[in-house]
């Protein structure tokens, strides 16, 4: 299988306007690095794409993309955009250089399949991952606001779905965290590949079912927590899917929202009924815990 990375270099501001541009444009995985040159506030962002997306002939539109997000007060300063062709060697051999042990939220700790670890606290729970075709490596800043959300979320025995796995990495963590039960929803077969793999390596991680989905469509059970990690117009697609897949009482988590549509995808979560419980955001992405509450259809 052929890749291809599209390298931009710009003003570190707008990294994360960037990488959702990136996501929107089709890229299977991110991968961003600060220049540290003199007197430099500079970000190297990379994004991997299947060479059958052909995204070499996107590269003007993306361009304009990043040049029209100085009408939102944000200065990408000089833009440089180039590409290069990778095989499959090249691309496991980029993810290794760049993927390390992360310790993600309180107890939570992603781990690299190839990497040894030793847990440093009784409490800790490791996860097991292998990015395979970069479906989530289960460090990105979305990912990590979704765990969080896990953890403030889950008090055990609760029926999960996810919504858009990809790389399974937040229905092994809540597995980790002490629910009961989870069906984990994805549109691409690639991604159910990696989230299989994935659950195969963490032995704690039973009872999740993997299957073939677009959202919620066809779903007729209900689940005491949903999660879905996407980028906000599948969320805005989804919210009206939420509350008759939620049991009363439960709980929506919605993670993948840059910062400048929060306002938007917020009102769609009210417009569903649901109660708002916690904004979360690290200045750049933000999520959002939501409840349905008694009375509610």
């Amino acid at each position: 299988m052929q890749w291809e990375e599209l390298t931009i270099v710009s003003a570190n501001e707008v990294r994360a306007a960037i990488e959702n541009i990136l996501v929107e444009e089709g890229a299977e995985g991110l991968r961003s690095e600060d220049l540290q040159q003199k007197n430099s506030d500079r970000i190297k962002m990379s994004g991997y794409f299947l060479s059958t997306k052909k995204v070499a002939a996107r590269i003007p539109a993306i361009k304009t993309r990043i040049e029209d997000l100085r009408k939102f007060g944000l200065n990408p300063g000089k833009l440089t955009i180039e590409i290069e062709s990778l095989g499959d060697s090249q691309w496991s051999d980029e993810w290794r250089k760049y993927y390390h042990v992360r310790r993600v939220t309180r107890y939570l700790t992603i781990v690299p399949s190839w990497e040894q670890y030793q847990k440093k606290q009784s409490d800790e729970k490791v996860i097991k991952l292998d990015p395979g075709k970069a479906f989530g490596t289960g460090t990105h800043p979305t990912t990590v606001l979704a765990l969080r959300a896990l953890e403030e979320t889950i008090r055990g025995d609760e029926k999960v779905i996810d919504v858009g796995t990809g790389s399974g990495v937040l229905s092994i963590a809540a597995r980790a965290l002490g629910v009961k039960e989870i069906n984990a929803f994805d549109i691409e077969e690639d991604a159910l590949l990696s989230a299989r793999k994935n659950i195969k390596l963490n032995p704690f991680a039973t009872n999740i079912k993997v299957d073939l989905n677009n959202l919620l469509s066809g779903i007729s059970y209900k689940a005491d927590l949903i999660v879905a990690n996407v980028l906000p117009e599948v969320l805005l697609e989804l919210l009206p899917q939420i509350p008759s897949h939620l049991e009363v009482g439960g709980c929506f988590i919605a993670s993948g929202i840059i910062l400048a549509k929060k306002d938007a995808v917020k009102e769609a979560v009210l417009e569903q009924g649901l109660t708002i419980k916690q904004i979360a955001t690290d200045q750049k992405w933000v999520s959002i815990i939501a409840r349905k509450t008694v009375g509610e259809e």
